[in-house]
């Protein structure tokens, strides 16, 4: 989907929101194959899920913003705690759809959806493709690739956070 919207990077700036909305109907619907799995996730210390459609890996949540409303992943997900990983195991309009409605809510219903696997407090995580893979990080396209490693690395980046103003 965000490779979909880099083809387009000219209208990214005017119409965000629609634009990725589109862009993300328009993969769903004509460009990515939703009768098999993709690939394999395996979390540490945890059965390896082999049925994998797609995958996020978190760090903060909300995950994004629709308009100003929070797409909601992992609540628990923090800059002061290890990563939580959300993987799909299913892109079926229906279960999509319950999926995706929760994320508009508090995101906790995903945690107990069949559909759905879901890690917290993760600190290493492997992704091996049944073939080349799209992936894309804080929204840049990064390519396709067979298999991925993720490691959670406390203390390696400084943040600047900006203290929050009383109301």
């Amino acid at each position: 989907m965000v490779a979909e919207v880099e083809r387009r990077g000219s209208l990214k700036r005017w119409a965000n929101h629609a634009l990725f909305g589109w862009a993300a109907l328009e993969t769903w619907i004509r460009k990515y194959d939703r009768k098999r799995s993709h690939f394999a996730v395996r979390v540490e210390g945890q059965p390896t899920v082999d049925d994998a459609m797609f995958t996020v890996c978190l760090n903060t949540d909300p995950y994004t913003f629709i308009g100003t409303r929070p797409f909601t992943v992992a609540p628990e997900a923090t800059l002061d705690r290890p990563l939580s990983i959300v993987t799909l195991r299913t892109l079926d309009a229906i279960p999509l759809a319950r999926i995706l409605s929760s994320t508009l809510g508090s995101g906790k219903r995903l945690r107990n959806d069949r559909n759905v696997s879901f890690h917290s407090d993760v600190t290493h995580v492997e992704v091996d493709g049944y073939g080349p893979v799209p992936h894309q990080v804080d929204g840049d396209y990064l390519g396709d690739v067979e298999h991925l490693e993720l490691r959670y690395e406390p203390d390696t980046l400084s943040l600047v956070i900006p203290r929050a103003t009383p109301r």
